[in-house]
């Protein structure tokens, strides 16, 4: 008798730097500038962007996992490469979330399962971490937004 075992995928960040994917405390990474303590995501580590500032000295930091919907939209057409989606392509929803202590604003998609018609400017969001796509060894990981305190169930990364 043949028995088939499920074969564990290696956890890999779509995005090497970007995220933590911890399970139990993920978090975006990012930098503060240690002279004007401007944010920054995607890390800066050449010079501050600020223009009353010329420091080049940053702090690597843990950014915010929760923060409020400023703005989103629908994405109906499949991205062009290098953006990776399922086969066939299914449409998502786009986030841009201020986030709660740095009030600044990045992106990302809605939490799997999480449409624009679940979505309103304004909405507590936490960051939560789920299976970009998978190839035959990995899992592919990348942030996503969940409304804070949602019922429904998000597909969460293993």
């Amino acid at each position: 008798m043949l028995c088939l075992m499920e074969i564990a995928k290696n956890a890999v960040v779509a995005i090497e730097g970007w995220f933590d994917p911890s399970p139990s405390n993920p978090a975006l990474l990012g930098t503060q500038c240690t002279e004007c303590s401007t944010f920054y995501f995607p890390r800066e580590e050449l010079f501050c962007k600020n223009p009353r500032c010329s420091s080049t000295s940053f702090d690597q930091v843990r950014l915010s996992s929760r923060g409020t919907i400023w703005s989103f939209t629908d994405a109906q057409y499949q991205p062009p490469p290098p953006y990776v989606s399922g086969d066939p392509f299914e449409p998502f929803a786009l986030v841009a979330v201020e986030l709660e202590r740095e009030k600044m604003v990045v992106m990302g998609q809605a939490a799997h399962g999480y449409q624009v018609d679940d979505l309103s400017v304004g909405m507590a969001v936490e960051l939560v971490v789920e299976t970009l796509y998978e190839d035959e060894n990995n899992s592919y990981l990348i942030w996503r937004w969940k409304p804070d305190g949602a019922s429904k169930t998000s597909k969460q990364a293993p």
